[in-house]
């Protein structure tokens, strides 16, 4: 089918929401709460639904001053989180979620201008806490992505807060705008601002596996592959997405790992093969401490109190290469 004007394709599927564009295809699925597909340009970019993040691989600090005792139910909470709600917004106007049999009233010809779909997460920490993730697609392809904590005072401090995308092949490597080197919000002293590019997906050799390569103070990131699962693909031609500050610089990292992937391994050597991009885009960050010996607590300025709401706002697009057409 052809496009009217720039407008948005939209598809409402039994069990997800369809939104195409000339070159894009994206699928959000009630099933999964979440953005279930992410493709643009016939490459895809999400290797599972992108969903909130609250644990940091724990430090050689963080386990000397006994921060993962206090904290851990927060590590359950990034590994388990249900979606208990959905809202959708068409030009402005929210409708009745479309699932079946409701969707029978639209037709195979539906567009709109923007579409907004809100997904609300609740935690299984006890007590719980809620958070809103909220994407909102124009024509164009971008997509407005805002995240909402939304604080409870009974719950122990955060080591993190974010929402986290698994890509399904491992990057050649990313840029951003930012500060150099591995920042974290104690430890940007001597980080120069600039624009950097990575080569790799390089992860820090310490001896105990453990939250690396975070960095602080971003306006953009951007990610490049060349390999995607499908076999019908013959070219290796570079390609990329941006990640892009909307209101306040966010922090990030850009690695092959999960979080539990590196709490897992007690040795570098059982770290599993770099298969796939884990980027965490992060609205909060602790800060790593051990100002006098590691051990010491972290500077009171650096902890992330769970009871305070926690937003940010980012915008997610193509990037052009020179290969594209």
């Amino acid at each position: 089918m052809g496009y009217i004007n720039d407008a948005l394709r939209i598809v409402y599927g039994d069990c997800t929401l369809g939104v195409h564009g000339r070159d894009f295809d994206y699928l959000f699925s009630y099933q999964h709460g979440g953005l279930e597909s992410l493709v643009i340009d016939e490459r895809e970019w999400l290797y599972r639904v992108p969903k909130p993040a609250f644990w940091r691989a724990t430090t050689d600090n963080d386990r000397g001053n006994g921060f993962p005792l206090r904290s851990g139910m927060w590590m359950g909470a990034d590994m388990f989180i249900s979606c208990t709600g959905i809202e959708i917004i068409v030009d402005g106007t929210k409708i009745e979620m479309p699932t079946a049999p409701l969707n029978n009233r639209y037709s195979e010809g539906e567009t709109a201008k923007k579409i907004q779909i809100i997904f609300t997460y609740q935690t299984i920490t006890v007590p719980s806490a809620r958070v809103n993730v909220s994407y909102e697609v124009t024509p164009d392809g971008s997509i407005k992505t805002d995240v909402h904590y939304f604080g409870n005072d009974k719950l122990p401090e955060l080591p993190l807060f974010g929402l986290r995308f698994v890509m399904p092949t491992a990057a050649l490597g990313y840029r951003y705008e930012g500060l150099s080197g591995e920042t974290y919000p104690d430890r940007m002293c001597g980080a120069g601002d600039g624009t950097y590019e990575i080569e790799g997906l390089p992860v820090t050799k310490y001896l105990v596996p453990q939250d690396c390569n975070v960095h602080m103070e971003t306006n953009w990131l951007e990610v490049y592959r060349n390999k995607t699962h499908n076999n019908s693909r013959k070219d290796n031609n570079k390609f990329g997405i941006k990640f892009l500050s909307l209101g306040k610089k966010f922090a990030f990292s850009c690695i092959p790992y999960t979080a539990l992937e590196l709490e897992s391994a007690t040795h570098q050597e059982e770290l599993p093969a770099a298969r796939r991009t884990v980027v965490t885009i992060l609205g909060a960050v602790r800060g790593v401490g051990g100002i006098n010996s590691w051990g010491a607590d972290v500077e009171p300025a650096y902890h992330i109190n769970a009871g305070e709401d926690i937003s940010y706002s980012f915008l997610i697009s193509r990037i052009l290469t020179d290969t594209d057409s």
